[in-house]
């Protein structure tokens, strides 16, 4: 399946273009961006990062080409970061429909595989964090300064997309501890069924047995013929 990516050179080119007024397109932009460049892939979280640095670099780079109009590019970046946010909310929210299926299926979150996607949940906002220092550390001047800024405020308040994780991955939880109590209660009360219809059982065959026997215990001999 081919793996579609999102136009690198269009978001460049927005944002080299940008104005203030513009902070709700470059929004939804940057969010569309990273999930067309999610689309078609394992929703790993190599993928992710990947998504994340090629995002991130495009922003930036059509940031940097917008300083020499006095644009604020700290601005421009806040609107990138928040774009990135949006889209990892939404794979937060695909991952919670799937895991929670499962577990609705009777899957265990603890077994290796889907215990590292639950895992691999709360790295999502480690992911953005790491795309921001590494755009802010490859670059120089004023716009190393704006990324920086925009990191302060992420890690001092945290993602939308992390608290969205945390908050997924305890739900998760949750859920399979109580699919696992409704399992047992339901096993409990088909052994208690089992065992109630199995004493009815040996009762029926019992009595059955008793009344063939009292039926039986003076037998009539038949008439000698004459």
């Amino acid at each position: 399946m081919a793996k579609p990516m999102f136009d690198a050179e269009a978001l460049v080119s927005m944002f080299e273009t940008a104005t203030a007024r513009q902070g709700a397109q470059l929004q939804k932009a940057v969010s569309d961006a990273t999930l067309a460049s999610l689309q078609g892939r394992e929703l790993s979280l190599k993928n992710i990062r990947a998504a994340l640095k090629a995002v991130t670099e495009a922003a930036g780079t059509g940031a940097a080409k917008n300083l020499t109009a006095g644009v604020d590019a700290e601005a421009l970046l806040d609107k990138a970061v928040a774009g990135m946010d949006d889209a990892l909310l939404k794979a937060v929210e695909a991952n919670r429909l799937a895991l929670g299926r499962l577990v609705e299926q009777g899957a265990d979150l603890r077994e290796k595989h889907l215990k590292k996607a639950l895992d691999d949940l709360d790295k999502f906002e480690d992911s953005m964090f790491a795309a921001v220092r590494k755009a802010a550390a490859g670059v120089e001047g004023p716009l190393a300064g704006a990324w920086n800024q925009v990191l302060e405020k992420m890690q001092a308040g945290g993602t939308l997309s992390g608290a969205k994780a945390s908050s997924t991955a305890e739900e998760l939880a949750s859920q399979m501890q109580q699919a696992m109590r409704s399992s047992r209660a339901a096993s409990m009360r088909a052994a208690q069924a089992l065992a109630e219809s199995y004493t009815a059982m040996v009762s029926g065959v019992l009595l059955g047995m008793s009344d063939a026997l009292q039926s039986g215990s003076a037998p009539k001999k038949p008439a000698a013929k004459k």
